[in-house]
This record gives structure tokens, C-alpha cells and sequence, in this order.
């Protein structure tokens, strides 16, 4: 299993070759046994395989290829609708209808997601997370017909890879583990975390392509803008309220 976890990539090309009925079970089943919030799986799984959805689904993640190409398409959901419903047929009033909630339920969804992940390429399957998800929430919200209670938090594709990307760098340990209590980044600290991703070729062409002089520029002007930010959170927080999370 580390070998697996640690050799993860994000595949973003797909063979047309379908998941077996039963992987797919597995995986799911895999998902499931997610630790989750008092044990009351506050989450549930689209499983989307039906050409005409995904292409539906599409441009609610900025078409990316893959949305399309995937056999699987999987939409992860924070979800109290259904353990309301039970609380309400036998005669308990829930009180889940509020931001701490919604809150544990997006815990419960992502850590059910990173299982079916980490159980997707365990059987040499491809995957790839799409943060487009609460970006366009509401058009998914009415494609996949989610009732009050139910938000979409994320989106996994999978399916049989017809790539074989390099591992994607990352930060040194020492950039995200604080022992004991957190220490601030110093100036110092910050310059030594980000020196190795700073030196990549691959950030040397970033920078090129898009003519700046900081990768971090990269990220504040280009991929994820300040304006766009604004506009999705608003987006975002609009859904909450309509799907009755965020009213108290």
C-alpha cells in the first residue's frame, strides 16, 4: 500500500477500457470504510458512467478532456439529507443544518474519496481529482439532481491510464510538519522550502509561457486569480444557502 501512495500520479488521459463492475464495487466499498464523523457517513457517491451525463457534466469542469474520456466519473458529496431523514422518521430533531456541519460533512466526503483513490491505483487504475467541483457546484447540483442537504465537494475521475506522467514534486517535510506546536516561516524558511520547486526545468518554462518573474505569480495572476477567487466564493456560499446548510 505505501508503494502505491507513494508512486500516485494524476492521470489526465484515459484508455476507452471499461472498470469492471466489480473493482468498482470494491473501490467504493473501500471508500466506505473511511473514518468518519461519529460514524455517520454524512457523504454519498454519484457514480457516473452514462455518456450523455458526463458530457452534461463537462463544461462544469472547464472541459477538461478527461471528464469525457474516464469511463468512471465519481462526485463526492457532503450530505446530511439522508441522516436528517432518518433522525426525522424516528422522532429526533437534527440540528446539522449549519456551517460546523457542513464542515464534518466535507471531511467525511474527502476522506471516502482519497480511500476510493488510494483503491483505484492500488488495482493499476488511473485517477484524477477535479477541484472544479465547487467551483460550479450549482450547475452540478441540477445536472446530477441533489436535493436540499447535498453539495458537491469534489470529483474523482478513473479509469485505465493512457499516460505515464513523472511523479509531481513536493514540498520538503520540513515545509509542511510543525512538531509539538507550529513555528512561524521565517524569510529564510520560506526561500528553503520553496528552493527546489523554484529550480525545477519545469518551473523555468512555466514562467517563460507565461511571462513572469515569481512562480508564485504564476498561481496569484494566472491559475488562481484574486477577482475569480472572489466570484467562485461568492458562487460557492450562494449554494450553501440554497442547499440549506448555511441559514444559521
Amino acid at each position: 500500500m505505501l508503494d502505491t501512495i507513494f508512486n500516485h500520479k494524476s492521470i489526465r488521459k484515459y484508455k476507452d477500457t471499461p472498470v469492471s463492475e466489480k473493482d468498482l464495487q470494491e473501490i467504493l466499498e473501500a471508500g466506505t470504510r473511511a473514518s468518519t464523523t461519529g460514524n455517520m457517513q454524512i457523504y454519498s457517491i454519484v457514480v457516473t458512467r452514462d455518456n450523455d451525463l458526463k458530457q452534461q457534466l463537462a463544461p462544469t469542469h472547464f472541459n477538461q478532456p478527461m471528464v469525457t474520456q474516464a469511463p468512471v466519473v465519481l462526485t463526492f458529496c457532503a450530505d446530511i439529507n439522508r441522516f436528517n431523514k432518518w433522525c426525522k422518521q424516528r422522532n429526533a430533531e437534527p440540528g446539522y443544518d449549519n456551517f460546523l456541519w457542513f464542515t464534518n460533512a466535507v471531511i467525511d466526503a474527502m476522506l471516502v474519496a482519497q480511500n476510493c483513490c488510494i483503491a483505484a491505483e492500488d488495482k493499476g487504475l488511473g485517477v484524477c481529482y477535479l477541484g472544479t467541483t465547487t467551483y460550479n457546484a450549482d450547475k452540478i447540483i441540477d445536472i446530477l439532481e441533489l436535493p436540499k442537504g447535498v453539495i458537491p465537494v469534489t470529483t474523482v475521475v478513473v479509469g485505465y491510464p493512457d499516460e505515464d506522467p513523472g511523479l509531481t514534486d513536493r514540498l520538503p517535510l520540513e515545509g509542511v510538519i510543525h512538531y509539538e506546536k507550529y513555528k512561524d516561516y521565517s524569510n529564510e524558511d520560506i526561500d528553503s522550502i520553496y528552493a527546489e520547486k523554484e529550480a525545477l526545468e519545469s518551473t523555468k518554462q512555466l514562467l517563460e509561457e507565461n511571462g513572469k518573474e515569481t512562480l508564485a505569480q504564476v498561481f496569484t495572476d494566472n491559475r488562481y486569480k484574486k477577482a475569480d477567487n472572489l466570484h467562485f466564493t461568492n458562487v460557492f456560499l450562494d449554494v450553501l444557502k440554497k442547499q440549506d446548510f448555511f441559514n444559521h
